[in-house]
């Protein structure tokens, strides 16, 4: 279940603080589901979100660097 974590795993891998992912993940800004007490996130689907915010925000210079890859 490595594709399974945390508050405080998620937080460290956007390098944010945990208060501002759980009031995130209160509102539903990010993606989420909460177990009893414990709020759980899914790496591949915080990655996708992840891209989803860039691709919105960037579109253009995302689209450039898409291009350069191929």
């Amino acid at each position: 279940m490595d594709n399974i974590m945390t508050l405080e795993e998620v937080a460290n891998y956007l390098k944010m603080k945990p208060q501002t992912i759980y009031t995130w993940a209160q509102k539903g800004s990010i993606p989420a589901v909460k177990l009893g007490k414990e709020w759980r996130f899914r790496r591949d689907v915080i990655d996708e979100w992840l891209n989803q915010k860039f691709d919105d925000k960037f579109k253009s210079i995302v689209e450039k660097v898409d291009k350069k890859e191929e």
